[in-house]
């Protein structure tokens, strides 16, 4: 369910994201869109390597200048453009507007402090709390992600919890504040199959609760398949497909895409091998010319190693960047 206020929450554009290295530069974003609505879930997909976790960072304002650079584009995150703001307005708004879960909370979480100091600070920080009134909301977040309503959890340091308390943890200190923006950074990556489901439906229940609007990053379509509402899929810097579940699941457009979901384990298709994608993503300091996918793509003519294909609208939002759409290539 999208929110009534036709204004975006969060609207990327054409960010464009380059790092010095000693090899040279590596163009990790490369003009990218994505347009996210307050209630609303978009998953931001692709392999290791996409362009997916740069583009998180550079909304929260964490990437390091040097060696990162941004060389043009803007965020706009409830009308302001967050690359224009000085650090200390953007610090303010991370972690108060926006709020993130990481993908290993073991290394987000600071060893030295207990999970409750660790939200209270950021009450504290944020809404200028007493620190009564901060152990108190701690709590009552700790009970809301399934943590219990005692103060075990809260007194407790990171080391002493499991893998899905300190992902549960870090949920709670990630909301704490009523964030409109929620980026959840392949947050059920080292989790077993049981806890996925519940940290994803834990996502799915804090954002209609808190009407946040969630920008959900993954490399896997079958955990999408199951959260987001929208879904853009990201390929060596630049969104190759944006679409709706169902447009994305039930008509793919782009070679890459349809590979993608090709890999999906399926029971219908049990004991038959599963298809992998051919060779890896470039590096960002050596993407191909033309269609960056063009080395590793089954329709691939010579036309996609000379040009980069337009991004097209084919109808209600579905987009798509590929010069070959409607060529039958893959048995499905």
């Amino acid at each position: 369910m999208t929110g009534t206020n036709h204004h975006p929450l969060l609207d990327i554009r054409n960010l464009d994201v380059s790092f010095e290295q000693h090899k040279g530069i590596a163009h990790a974003l490369r003009g990218i869109d994505l347009c996210l609505k307050s209630g609303e879930i978009l998953a931001l997909v692709g392999e290791s390597g996409s362009g997916k976790t740069v583009t998180s960072m550079s909304v929260m304002g964490l990437l390091t200048t040097p060696p990162s650079r941004v060389n043009g584009g803007e965020i706009i995150f409830q009308g302001r453009n967050l690359l224009t703001l000085a650090e200390n307005d953007r610090r303010k708004v991370r972690g108060k507007d926006i709020g993130m879960i990481f993908q290993e909370p073991g290394k987000y979480l600071n060893p030295a402090y207990k999970i409750g100091e660790q939200i209270t600070e950021t009450l504290i920080l944020h809404f200028k709390m007493t620190r009564g009134s901060a152990v108190g909301q701690a709590l009552e977040f700790l009970n809301l992600v399934g943590l219990g309503k005692n103060k075990r959890v809260l007194n407790s340091y990171p080391h002493e919890l499991s893998g899905g308390m300190k992902q549960r943890a870090m949920i709670a200190m990630s909301v704490a504040c009523h964030p409109a923006l929620l980026i959840a950074d392949e947050p059920t990556t080292a989790l077993d199959v049981t806890l996925q489901l519940q940290i994803l439906k834990l996502i799915q229940s804090l954002k209609d609760k808190f009407s946040m609007g969630v920008l959900f990053i993954s490399h896997d379509l079958g955990v999408v398949k199951e959260i987001a509402d929208r879904t853009s899929v990201i390929y060596a810097g630049r969104i190759v497909e944006s679409a709706t579940r169902q447009q994305l699941f039930e008509n793919p457009i782009h070679p890459y895409t349809k590979l993608l979901l090709l890999s999906i384990p399926d029971a219908a298709k049990r004991g038959t091998r599963l298809r992998a994608i051919p060779g890896t993503v470039p590096d960002a300091e050596n993407i191909p010319g033309g269609c960056s996918f063009h080395p590793r793509c089954p329709l691939v003519e010579e036309g996609c190693r000379r040009e980069i294909p337009p991004t097209i609208d084919y109808g209600d939002g579905h987009k798509a960047a590929c010069f070959l759409i409607g060529k039958k290539w893959i048995d499905s």
